[in-house]
This record gives structure tokens, sequence and C-alpha cells, in this order.
């Protein structure tokens, strides 16, 4: 083998032109389905050191994906395609990927009866639009599919580029990488350095406080500290690059201790932790249970709870005391009170906290009830008004917080039930 022979090969394994990632299907530049693949898969490239410099979308015109697909030959190393591989006609990922390199179609009888077995086990009769899925070009190999009928491919149909085809369900895409993809990914292609990423999550404070209680750490270049802030909360992530994975943690640590002294308990949980997590992680360490009571939240705070495996550790139950009627027979929130202060009122939310307590026998108890909107608001009481009681062994705490109306029924509510769970978080931690 000769010198240039040897760089050639050098050339293959290594990624230095990147990862570029085309999601397909009109649904997703209509907005009517959440491009969640994208970032999914853009967090497993960087957990693998792997550099990732461009995203596209492109709906189900074959045009246009071949236009992406020749772009993507040119600049990048890999392209990862997702959705376009079922049996409809507007399914044309790979048909469309076999004309881009006038390759032909072939039959995969493995994926064949495979297809066939999967639809006999549904008590369903494959059709020609089913058997379309086996056509594979020639020269590329299959990726399972566990879960589907849809293949996925790893094809190397010009020098330095190779397509990698995943469906654009994310059950499948995600088994189908973990099994397949990854692995692949890590023997064929040399990374110098790793990668790792750390989150922070924080809550009752905006993204630019934080940020400016940070500054000087959010200008490091490596750890990189970057804000992303969402409905309620904001996230700080920390990425680390290193020669091993060890290494890259070893260097997150200092900053995260460096963070968490300056930001105290607006700091709540890592990673995947939510509210809900964190909360009943609290009360199981505690040996303590939690009822609630929630009105304007309309269910919203029990789901959030019982999202959460496990939850029914802590979780007794909880009411949607709508009408004012639940609060008075269910909750024996008075009537007179109701009249004197109304029902978005410290002293109401205070009886429905005592109510659903005495209700369910629990430890600690939770009420909400607030003007979500866009109707029902005052001068006194204006639309985003939301009160709330925390009551358990520790005492209790109430009072109102408000929300902008702008911000709309659906999130008021949600921002409602993050500021529940956190009232109930940061009244336990002030306590104890």
């Amino acid at each position: 083998m000769n010198q240039k022979q040897r760089q050639d090969i050098s050339n293959q394994k290594t990624c230095s032109k990147g990862v570029e990632v085309l999601c397909i299907g009109t649904e997703l530049l209509l907005g009517n389905i959440l491009n969640s693949n994208a970032k999914w898969l853009a967090e497993e490239l960087s957990a693998l050191g792997l550099p990732h410099y461009r995203q596209t979308v492109v709906g189900d015109n074959s045009n246009r994906l071949r236009e992406a697909i020749l772009e993507a030959s040119q600049r990048s190393r890999i392209l990862i395609t997702t959705g376009g591989l079922g049996p409809t006609p507007d399914d044309l990922t790979t048909e469309t990927i076999g004309e881009c390199f006038q390759t032909h179609l072939e039959q995969n009888n493995n994926v064949w009866l495979d297809i066939q077995e999967k639809l006999k086990f549904k008590s369903k009769t494959p059709s020609k639009s089913n058997q379309k899925q086996a056509l594979i070009p020639i020269g590329a190999d299959i990726i399972p599919n566990r879960y589907g009928t849809a293949p996925g491919i790893i094809w190397t149909p010009i020098h330095n580029f190779t397509i990698i085809t995943l469906p654009g369900v994310p059950t499948e895409m995600k088994q189908m990488w973990a099994k397949s993809v990854a692995p692949w990914l890590k023997a064929n292609l040399k990374v110098d350095s790793s990668f790792f990423s750390k989150v922070l999550r924080f809550t009752g404070v905006t993204e630019s406080s934080l940020a400016e209680k940070l500054e000087d750490i959010l200008a490091k270049e490596n750890p990189t500290v970057a804000p992303y802030a969402s409905l309620g909360e904001v996230k700080i992530r920390i990425t680390a690059k290193s020669t091993t994975d060890s290494d890259a943690k070893e260097l997150i640590k200092p900053i995260e201790k460096e963070i968490l002294n300056r930001t105290g308990n607006e700091f709540y949980g890592c990673d995947e932790d939510d509210l809900a997590s964190v909360v009943i992680e609290i009360l199981r360490k505690r040996g303590e249970t939690l009822a609630i009571a929630e009105s304007c939240t309309g269910g919203g705070l029990g789901a959030a709870i019982t999202s959460i495996s496990g939850s029914s550790d802590v979780f007794l139950g909880g009411v949607i005391a709508y009408q004012n009627s639940i609060k008075k027979e269910f909750l024996d929130v008075s009537e007179k009170l109701i009249e004197q202060h109304g029902a978005v009122s410290t002293e109401v939310v205070e009886a429905m906290a005592i109510g659903i307590q005495k209700k369910f026998n629990s430890d600690w108890s939770i009420a909400v009830s607030g003007l979500a909107g866009p109707n029902g608001g005052s001068l006194l009481k204006p639309i985003g008004l939301v009160q709330f009681c925390v009551r358990g062994p520790l005492g209790n705490e109430s009072g109102p917080e408000i929300f902008s109306s702008k911000a709309g029924r659906i999130s008021i509510q949600k921002l409602s039930v993050l500021k529940a769970l956190d009232k109930l978080r940061l009244f336990i931690l002030k306590k104890s």
C-alpha cells in the first residue's frame, strides 16, 4: 500500500467534513409535527464527538429531495436522513437516493420476509406498496427495524460520502440508532476528541438575570457554557472537550460547582430532571405523601406528577375543583368564604388545601385557583392572577402570582403547574 492509498483510507475514517441531518416530510414543513428527531440526533452526534454543521428539512418532493442529497454529498462526510421510508406514494427517500447516484434498487428478500411476518402478526395482508419497502440500492447495508416495516440503509455511493437512512417514527429511529448506527459510526469514523455535556436546570429566574450572574463563566471556551430559556425554566448546558469522556467530565465539575454557588435554590435539577420528579424524590426521601386540589390548571398538576414513574410512592390523588359547588361539597370550602373573597383568593386556596389534606389524609397538600383567561378578568383580579397554597407538617404558605395575560391560557396553566411544584420544593428546602 503506497502513501496515497494510506492517506485515502485515513481521510475516509475521519469526519472533518462533518455530519449533516436531512429530515423529510411535508408534515414537518407545515408544522403539523414537531421535528423532535433533529434535536435528538444532534444530541447523539454531540455525545459521539462528531462535528455536526447543518440540518435541513424538505417536503415529500423528489426534485427538492434530490437537490438536498446532492448538495450534501459535496460538503458532508455523513448524511443522516429521517422519514420517507414508508409504503405510501409520497415516501420517496430510498428511490430518490438511488436516482441521485444512478443505482438500481433491488428487492432484499430478507427484508421482504421480515415485512410479511410483521404484517401477518398484525393480521394484515402484505400489499404491493409494502413490497416497495424491501427495495434497496445495490451495495447498501441494511439497518434492521425491530418495531416497524421500514428498514434503513448505510450506503457509501461515492468516495468519502455515506448516507444513513432512518424512519421518521421516533421509537423506531432511536432503536435503530442505538443498535446499528451509533456502533457503525464509532467503528468507522475516527474521533480525535470526546465531548461531554451536562444540563443544569433553573426556575424562578429569567435567562437575562441568570446570564448576568454567570457573565464571566459564559465567556469560557472549554468548557463552553450556554443558557437556553423555555416556558417556566432556564437551562444551562456545559459542554467540555477532551481526549476522553472521563477527562471531559472532570473539566465540567469546577464550572458546575461555581454555577451552583452563585445561583442557590434557583437551581433545581440536572439533565432529564423536571420539577415533578424532583418534588417526588424530595417527598420520597422524607417518607411523606401529597394530595392536590386544582382549579384553573384543570388536571395539569396531577398529570405532571403522575407522568413520573414511581409517583404512587408519594402521590395519593387529587381533585379538579373547577366549579365552586365542588369546592364547597367536596373540599368543605364555605360558601360565605367564596362570597366574601371570591374563588381566586388566598382565603379560598387555603381552605382548599385544608380540605384536600383532610380528605386524603396526606402529609402535604397543594391548592391552586386562578384566572387563565382569556375571559373573566377584572381590574382587581386580572387574567394571569393565580393563587397558591402549600400546606404540610412544616407549616403552610400561600399567596398570589401574576403571569402575563399575553402568555395565553395554555401557557398560564403550564406556568401555574410549574410554580405550584416549585413552591412546595422551596418551602421544604426553606423549612428543613
